[in-house]
């Protein structure tokens, strides 16, 4: 099947059946076979899962040969989130393609993403239809906190992980999207790496893998 994403695919070992997916996304100027090295440590250990990662619909403005998620050339907050729900609208058809080829349900699937990649699974994990098995994001934050509480149907359990020097997405946002959880009944967890900056090292992998493996075992209820 060709899908309406330009995708990397790693496929299980040995011709192992696939029970579970996960949707990689990357951050902004990078691609799928960037975010696609976090399965190289994680394949071993979840060998009935099938690592799916897309590239952005767009690309990158500032470096062409990446993509994006959504611009970050207007910073107004109102046109970002204007962007930011037309790569919803992608990525939601894009799941339903993953799930009609691999015959997976919501409950079989992780979402995980690095900044940008973060930001769309929240929201993608939150506004679906059905919960996911769990969202895990990186170096990310909540795009618009009023418009997710509106739009907000389902209570993905979710993992979040930051660097305590990130410049990039500073390390507060992840205390107000531990707020933002909380106070809307959310299963949320959350790690603070100490000096990380803006990338996934070893301990935020590792953290990330021990969530997964815990999840795909039990039903998110």
């Amino acid at each position: 099947m060709t899908f309406c994403l330009d995708t990397t695919i790693i496929k299980p070992e040995n011709n192992f059946e696939i029970k579970n997916a996960i949707i990689l996304l990357h951050g902004y100027g990078g691609d799928g076979k960037d975010i696609s090295v976090l399965s190289l440590n994680w394949k071993r250990h979840l060998p009935n899962t099938i690592f799916i990662c897309p590239n952005g619909h767009e690309r990158c403005h500032i470096n062409p040969s990446g993509y994006q998620w959504f611009d970050l050339s207007n910073e107004d907050p109102k046109y970002i989130l204007t962007q930011s729900q037309r790569a919803e609208k992608k990525l939601s058809q894009f799941i339903d393609e993953v799930k009609k080829e691999y015959n997976l349900d919501n409950d079989k699937i992780c979402l995980s993403g690095f900044s940008q990649g973060c930001m769309m699974s929240i929201n993608l994990g939150l506004t679906a239809d059905k919960k996911y098995n769990c969202v895990v994001g990186f170096s990310g934050k909540i795009i618009d906190q009023e418009d997710l509480k509106l739009r907000k149907k389902v209570a993905t359990r979710t993992l979040l992980i930051h660097g305590d020097v990130d410049q990039v997405v500073m390390p507060n946002f992840l205390l107000e999207a531990k707020d933002f959880f909380i106070r809307n009944d959310i299963e949320i967890e959350t790690h603070l790496i100490k000096n990380c900056d803006h990338h996934i090292p070893i301990e935020a992998s590792s953290i990330a893998l021990n969530y997964i493996l815990k999840n795909f075992n039990t039903p998110n209820r």
